[in-house]
């Protein structure tokens, strides 16, 4: 462990190349403390129960309430950006999203999403997910809040933020932000409730990019084609059993 680095931090995940590009880790990296890698499923099972190693604490960095060091500007930040979390957090009261909070941990990612410091991380979501006879009130229970972690210094958030404060009910703004917490969602490591949407957000946004109006639908399919070709299939058929018929005669 590097001087100065307390506790022992560990990220859990399906492998090791999945885990070095999580956005968990960026502030860590950028401060050379060591992450242990935990990519064995019963490696979940144990973290609930190991809590310390030679007095030293381990932190999950998946899980909300990490402990990297202290940052002068924290009250600045979450004061500067009051208006932003508090309008987020009410956007997403249909997800279950318990609270929008300055991150200590992202550095180039501009939002992630994390779990309760006892509820299940992402990746035991979906072991007990995988399970045949898991149990859903459990599950429910055991999942416990998300909540979603801003980079302050990010310049999409300071973007919304500005957006946010000077018309709070524009619905491209809300869009906005509903599309960048399902994105936080997925690069988390959690399953989405509804991919459909998702890709929804993504083909409007893809539009929207390409100066294409909102209104623009799909084209139809020419539906004569289709005759057309049931009308000579049907021909060939009847020209193929005439040739059957002269053959037997």
């Amino acid at each position: 462990m590097k001087s100065g680095q307390k506790d022992i931090f560990y990220i859990t995940g399906t492998n090791k190349e999945q885990l070095e590009k999580s956005p968990f880790l960026e502030r860590l990296r950028k401060k050379n403390f060591e992450v242990i890698y935990f990519t064995d499923p019963v490696d979940e099972y144990l973290m609930q129960y190991l809590m310390d190693y030679e007095d030293k604490k381990f932190q999950n960095v998946s899980k909300e309430g990490l402990k990297i060091g202290k940052d002068a500007k924290a009250k600045e930040l979450k004061e500067s950006f009051k208006d932003l979390t508090k309008w987020w957090k009410s956007a997403l009261s249909s997800e279950n999203v318990d609270d929008v909070k300055i991150s200590n941990r992202l550095d180039n990612t501009p939002c992630v999403v994390v779990t309760s410091k006892f509820g299940w991380s992402a990746n035991m979501e979906r072991i007990m997910q995988s399970q045949t006879l898991s149990d859903a009130n459990k599950q429910a229970y055991m999942r416990g809040k998300r909540v979603l972690e801003i980079n302050p210094r990010h310049p999409i958030i300071k973007e919304l933020r500005e957006r946010v404060v000077k018309n709070p009910e524009d619905e491209s703004v809300k869009q906005t932000a509903q599309l960048m917490y399902q994105t936080a969602l997925f690069e988390s490591g959690f399953l989405l409730n509804d991919p459909k949407d998702f890709a929804s957000r993504i083909y409007e946004s893809v539009k929207s990019s390409m100066d294409i109006s909102p209104d623009a639908t799909v084209e139809e399919e020419e539906e004569t084609e289709e005759v057309e070709a049931e009308s000579d299939a049907k021909d060939g058929a009847s020209a193929d059993a005439d040739a059957d018929v002269k053959d037997e005669l």
